[in-house]
């Protein structure tokens, strides 16, 4: 899998607006989190940035070389931004540790079936999903704001997440298959 490109200066969101830490139409918790916690745009769409890189090393048992034990790192979507359909070729686990909520969207490779998990709602279980690995994901905000972190095992490397943008065939499935979440690209 490779890195898609992306551009510096904000995240796009839908209709192809461009939002920075700086938008003021911004939730201002959103804003103060951006700039306290140094989150940098995402090539998915929200703002990132990693907290931790195990200095295990593990051999990922898939033809992939070595990687980090685990990762993790802080991710956040404000007001109208989404993360758009990619898939990471680790186990992902998400947890809400602040604002509205999320939803996030998962779908396996085929786009049979797309499941809508809440992240903060209070028909979520304890806030935590785990996105397995292979499985296309996409999220929404449900509210001003939403933090969450992501744990990554074994560890996150760029070599191993695909956008689903940069996969021809897995966009017109989605569009075949799912065309409601169409949105999410």
């Amino acid at each position: 899998m490779r890195r898609s490109g992306w551009r510096e200066g904000g995240t796009k969101l839908g209709g192809g607006r461009r939002m920075s830490a700086r938008d003021e139409t911004m939730h201002r918790r959103a804003s103060e989190l951006i700039e306290t916690l140094g989150l940098q745009p995402h090539p998915e769409g929200g703002f990132y940035r990693e907290l931790y890189r195990s200095d295990s090393m593990v051999d990922p048992g898939d033809g992939r070389p070595p990687r980090s034990a685990m990762t993790l790192i802080h991710f956040l979507l404000a007001d109208s931004m989404f993360s758009r359909w990619h898939r990471v070729a680790s186990d992902e686990a998400w947890q809400l540790v602040d604002g509205a909520g999320i939803e996030l969207f998962v779908a396996d490779a085929e786009f049979e079936r797309v499941s809508c998990w809440p992240l903060g709602s209070a028909s979520s279980e304890a806030g935590v999903r785990v996105v397995k690995a292979g499985d296309w994901q996409a999220a929404r905000c449900v509210g001003e704001y939403g933090l969450v972190t992501c744990t990554v095992s074994p560890g996150f490397d760029f070599a191993d997440f695909e956008m689903i943008s940069d996969v021809s065939e897995a966009c017109d499935r989605l569009r075949r298959r799912q065309p409601q979440w169409t949105c999410l690209m």
